[in-house]
């Protein structure tokens, strides 16, 4: 089965790394991949483009059939594949609503964190304004206290949509991640902080975990004031 995928894929790439953890809890590895670099600009590459005309990472395909945007390919691997290894949707329908919620959310707070870590490479240099990156950084701090108060009410060692690893865990730990590799306070968001330590060593995103922030674990202090 897995030998019939390819995924090309980019490092710290928080929708390529999503579409990485759903493959490794459905016990699909040994699938076809190759690391492509932004900075040299290989996601605009004709390989990409045959898969993906949008040149973006990740580019998804299995069999015939290609998946590119992360969330449709993690919904896709767990309905073509949900007898197999792990369970990401619960049967609850309490659960179920939580999970979908925090899902869908987590694409608001994706771009909120891309709007202050990627200003500048986003912006060109002549159209930047401190006030414009104030701004975004404020509105990450108003994001950052909503998913603090949300993992409050959910208590210690809980997953976003309850006792179990769901899709939402798989869609949103990246962001999490980068969060704390671009220097977030652990000490100002314990409770981000405390939901990164109890997923960060899940053998799934252990073995998914971006090569480059392996090679540099010290990662930037971007967010240190946020």
């Amino acid at each position: 089965m897995a030998q019939d995928m390819t995924l090309l894929w980019g490092s710290g790439s928080a929708p390529c790394w999503r579409v990485m953890i759903v493959l490794e809890e459905k016990k699909l590895q040994g699938y076809n991949q190759k690391l492509l670099s932004f900075e040299n600009m290989e996601h605009k590459s004709q390989q990409v483009l045959d898969m993906n005309p949008r040149g973006q990472l990740p580019s998804f395909k299995h069999g015939n059939n290609i998946v590119n945007e992360s969330y449709a390919a993690c919904f896709y691997l767990e309905s073509q594949f949900k007898s197999q290894g792990s369970k990401l949707i619960p049967d609850g329908p309490a659960e179920q609503a939580l999970m979908y919620q925090r899902m869908f959310e987590g694409l608001a707070f994706y771009e909120k964190l891309n709007a202050v870590i990627y200003y500048n490479w986003f912006i060109p240099e002549d159209e930047r304004h401190d006030s414009a990156l104030k701004r975004n950084k404020e509105t990450l701090t108003t994001e950052l206290q909503l998913w603090e108060s949300y993992l409050q009410k959910l208590g210690s060692a809980s997953h976003l949509a309850g006792s179990s690893f769901s899709l939402a865990d798989v869609l949103v730990f990246p962001t999490v991640a980068n969060l704390f590799r671009f220097g977030l306070s652990a000490e100002r968001y314990p409770k981000l902080a405390e939901y990164y330590a109890l997923l960060k060593d899940r053998p799934s995103i252990k073995a998914s975990w971006p090569p480059h922030w392996l090679e540099n674990p010290k990662g930037q202090d971007t967010l240190k004031d946020i």
